[in-house]
């Protein structure tokens, strides 16, 4: 492995680096993007027990924010659910771009290496190439055997390149389309939020109880007494 890593050149290590950089990039993003970390299950739930029982402090705020992603954004609307709706849903709207900028984090960076490293691996070979046929003018003489030799050499940093572009395009899609799927949970959980607070649906408490009755239902059943 290191004879490939010396044949290919001064331009292997900008092509080593740039898959360090991937690899790094690939390993936090999958331990940062989990489900479990970024929605917890039956989060909207607990808070709504909280609300039930009257124990949403702004302790209990500051400790959704700092549990998840999710809870940054159903904080950032209960802080502010006294305001309306409208208000209530610019809150969430804001915090939730300031989440899903982190959720993103990196990403970017492991694109441009997607896209980087295979013309570092050309750039390498081209230079190559170059060397050797330079060396061929000057000695007024060509070998066949050599000659090949040289070409093989010079292709060696093409194929660095592509070993670390293909594997950093197909995670860098994968974890965009992780982000996503993310993003649109999220989203419906905090939909639900929205509509709770404001009385307007039931929430599944997730536990196999029935769902908790909501402000509305409350004032339909007086009525109906």
């Amino acid at each position: 492995m290191w004879e490939l890593v010396k044949s290919g050149g001064w331009m292997m290590l900008p092509i080593i680096l740039c898959s360090i950089a991937a690899a790094g990039i690939i390993a936090e993003r999958l331990w940062t993007l989990r489900a479990s970390r970024i929605a917890p299950p039956h989060l909207l739930g607990q808070v709504w027990l909280w609300i039930k029982e009257k124990k949403l402090t702004n302790d209990k705020l500051k400790e959704l924010r700092a549990n998840s992603p999710l809870g940054q954004v159903l904080a950032a609307g209960l802080a502010n659910s006294k305001h309306g709706r409208e208000i209530m849903k610019e809150c969430i709207e804001e915090a939730a771009a300031r989440v899903i900028h982190e959720l993103e984090r990196y990403l970017n960076a492991l694109g441009t290496i997607a896209g980087v490293a295979p013309l570092l691996g050309l750039l390498g070979t081209v230079l190559g190439m170059i060397d050797i046929f330079s060396a061929f003018m000057g000695s007024n003489m060509a070998n066949a055997a050599v000659l090949a030799g040289g070409i093989a050499k010079a292709l060696i940093t093409t194929a660095a390149g592509l070993f670390v572009a293909i594997p950093a395009l197909f995670f860098h899609r994968f974890l965009q389309r992780r982000v996503d799927e993310l993003v649109v949970g999220m989203e419906q959980e905090a939909i639900k939020l929205v509509e709770v607070v404001q009385g307007d649906r039931d929430v599944d408490m997730g536990n196999g109880a029935a769902p908790v009755a909501t402000a509305k239902d409350t004032r339909k059943e007086g009525k109906k007494a």
